[in-house]
């Protein structure tokens, strides 16, 4: 698919909040940044691991209208719930009634008419255009997302819990929702996102994350997109002293998915728990793409991530740790492990660490390897049927990251969904 045909047809004058200039420079700076970058190439460093020529052999068309629909529970209980379908807001399937004093959550549509100048500090500046492929691409075709405004010092007791679902209809579409979190001083939410759908789309979304000092933000996602889909995921977080931003990704689905993450902690005891699992069998591609930027003295980083990969599935883990000259005392560690349950399967692991500070506790470790053999065959010689012994091994190997998740009504969620990939059922 050439760049002009993911461009046909953009017109930033009929996108919402069309007509202030700043947006429209944003998303005219978004057209002209793609339109000069194109799709990224296996030539490209941050790409050389992913094959994207199947998303560039035939053309996608706009998002249909979102017809009728159901979003599927997610199995969290009472929740704040905004559902979007084909990447736009969809108010009859959605719940954000008693939300605390003060709390703002809206599709950005809504906040592009409402609150335009509230979202004019974050919009653009975190997530910026750089040599960033798919954020200029969701940059120039902004038009539906979330936003989650929350105020100084409130907590959100109950869980905010996004639905993405794609239902394109017989054709290829693609859709590119923006999401906005800002958590003032001392706020905290856990938001989960759960993306699922039917068909052929490329889903590409964008969110940017702000956390004021104090501020604490779960953010766990389930990504298990259509096997037909593309989905490509940028998160852009930046973490003020103190404050703790939290993310889990579990990612079954798509034919070709890709999770990209970059935080910044830019104040003295910022800290971070990047988190996930990547399960993939059949043809899938599974890209995760980290970076942790050490931007200030003091500051702590962990990161767990676990794969299982079967038949021709291939997974990516490109972790990188950016420490500062001036970031003293930074600890920060890493972790990928892959299970290959085929000799087929392929892992491609390509750990980081940039050190320019000399007061630090820094690390870390990529493996990969098959079931152990010798675990087997205990299981097997107390009766084990082999394919309930093969399951027990491969729950106890992603139990190890789906652990890392602090919240237990979503760890009960991340558990059940990676059990059910592992009995072939789908979300």
């Amino acid at each position: 698919m050439t760049v002009a045909g993911l461009l046909a047809n953009h017109d930033p004058a009929g996108l919402p909040g069309a007509g202030a200039v700043w947006l429209d420079r944003l998303r005219g700076d978004g057209a002209r940044r793609f339109a000069g970058l194109g799709l990224p190439t296996r030539r490209i460093e941050d790409w050389k691991y992913t094959d994207l020529r199947a998303l560039a052999s035939d053309a996608f068309g706009d998002a249909p209208a979102p017809g009728a629909t159901a979003a599927p529970d997610g199995g969290l209980g009472e929740t704040h719930r905004a559902v979007f379908v084909n990447g736009r807001f969809n108010a009859g399937l959605s719940d954000l009634e008693g939300l605390p004093a003060g709390v703002r959550a809206m599709s950005l549509t809504r906040a592009l008419t409402e609150r335009i100048e509230a979202l004019r500090p974050y919009l653009g500046r975190i997530a910026g255009l750089g040599r960033k492929h798919f954020v200029a691409l969701n940059t120039a075709w902004m038009r539906d997302g979330f936003v989650l405004l929350v105020p100084e010092g409130v907590t959100v007791g109950r869980t905010v819990e996004l639905v993405f679902v794609g239902a394109p209809g017989e054709s290829r579409a693609a859709w590119h929702p923006r999401n906005l979190m800002v958590l003032r001083p001392g706020a905290a939410a856990t938001v989960v996102e759960r993306h699922v759908g039917g068909g052929a789309y490329l889903a590409n979304s964008v969110a940017e994350i702000a956390l004021d000092a104090g501020a604490r933000l779960n953010h766990y996602r389930i990504q298990d997109e259509a096997t037909d889909a593309f989905h490509v995921a940028t998160t852009e977080v930046e973490v003020s002293a103190g404050a703790l931003y939290e993310s889990f990704v579990l990612s079954t689905g798509a034919a070709t998915a890709r999770s990209q993450i970059a935080v910044e902690l830019r104040a003295e005891g910022a800290s971070c728990r990047l988190n996930g699992a990547y399960l993939g069998r059949g043809g899938q591609q599974l890209d995760t793409t980290t970076l942790i930027d050490h931007a200030a003295p003091g500051c702590v980083s962990s990161e767990v991530y676990k794969g299982v990969l079967d038949d021709r599935a291939k997974g990516v883990f490109q972790g990188r740790i950016v420490v500062r000259k001036d970031a003293q005392q930074t600890d920060g560690h890493q972790s990928n492990k892959a299970l290959l349950l085929s000799d087929r399967a392929e892992i491609d692991a390509k750990p980081e660490l940039e050190i320019y500070a000399d007061d630090v506790r820094c690390g870390h470790g990529a493996t990969a390897g098959e079931l152990d053999e010798d675990a087997l065959f205990y299981l097997r010689a107390r009766g084990i049927p082999l394919e309930t012994a093969r399951g027990l091994l491969i729950d106890a190997f992603v139990e190890g990251a789906i652990e890392e998740i602090r919240d237990e009504a979503a760890r009960g969620v991340f558990r059940a969904r990676a059990a059910a990939w592992r009995g072939g059922e789908t979300a």
